[in-house]
């Protein structure tokens, strides 16, 4: 970890209450739990809605526009069975969703911090 990310982190835990039980690193990323995100979202005041783009037996995509009072951020969160281990595609497409939209909010992909729901790979072991 570098110092510009140790930074970010410290800034997280302050602005928004995540502890270390809200990250773990994996190879060369830090990682922020299902609950972390929960927790950025709250503190951030961070209002989301979804929108069901695509359904079918190759997986789902939802469309993920969130706001926190001053910038708004739209993507996408998706899941296949190329993609997820959960055949509930749908919930992993709104979680991965979720955790892309508040990460971008708080610019968090700059500083080399992902989301635990983003892949199947990014699991804590």
């Amino acid at each position: 970890m570098n110092n510009a990310q140790r930074d970010f982190l410290n800034k997280m835990a302050k602005d928004y209450g995540i502890t270390k039980d809200d990250t773990f690193s994996h190879k060369h990323y830090t990682i922020i739990t299902r609950g972390g995100i929960e927790k950025i979202a709250a503190k951030a005041s961070i209002d989301i809605t979804y929108t069901l783009e695509d359904v079918g037996n190759a997986g789902v995509i939802i469309k993920a526009v969130g706001t926190d009072g001053e910038a708004r951020i739209e993507t996408f969160g998706s899941a296949s069975k190329d993609t997820s281990q959960s055949k509930y595609y749908a919930e992993m497409a709104e979680k991965r969703a979720m955790s892309r939209v508040v990460l971008k909010l708080i610019n968090a992909y700059e500083h080399g911090i992902f989301g635990e729901d983003e892949s199947d790979d990014f699991k804590k072991a």
